[in-house]
């Protein structure tokens, strides 16, 4: 692959994620003003109940807590996948850079003349950074799909409750 192939799909990964943190900002200020319509449309619910207990509307009020709880287990549990994944990823990469150092430290402690030396360490260098600065922006792009994947299941809910809530 070329350079310039390298850097189009570098900008297209690039694209992509601004895409997604923007949809997932877009997601956080839908869930948060569905929360709130949520909140205060169950707040009237038990006001009513407080003002005529025979009128609760017990089944809306046991909502409140097994709905929260089934929305954070499951934001929890994709979370766990997306920190598992990050953390294979990252070990495998740190074994792999192990064995690359090695064998740079081989081709510079062999190297035949200082030139050769400074050559190989100067390889070693240029590949070192463009292999970081590759795992940082796949880092970035798993880290914004886990904030995307924990983030769905609480919007999911929230904006549900006050889709079924709203008068």
């Amino acid at each position: 692959m070329t350079q310039i192939d390298r850097a189009l799909k570098t900008g297209r990964r690039l694209n992509r994620d601004g895409a997604r943190a923007a949809r997932t900002a877009l997601s956080g200020g839908e869930m948060m003003k569905a929360a709130g319509d949520v909140i205060n449309a169950r707040l009237e619910i038990m006001a009513a109940g407080m003002a005529d207990p025979r009128k609760v509307d017990l089944t809306e009020l046991s909502l409140m807590s097994s709905e929260k709880v089934e929305a954070i287990s499951a934001s929890a549990s994709a979370m766990a996948r997306t920190f598992g994944d990050i953390g294979g990823r990252l070990g495998s990469g740190v074994m792999t850079e192990a064995g690359l150092a090695s064998k740079a430290a081989t081709s510079i402690a062999s190297a035949a003349t200082p030139a050769a030396a400074i050559q190989a360490q100067y390889s070693y260098a240029v590949g070192w950074w463009g292999r970081a600065a590759a795992q940082m922006l796949t880092l970035n792009s798993e880290l914004l799909k886990g904030q995307a994947d924990a983030l769905r299941p609480i919007h999911a809910t929230a904006v549900a409750n006050a889709k079924r809530l709203k008068k």
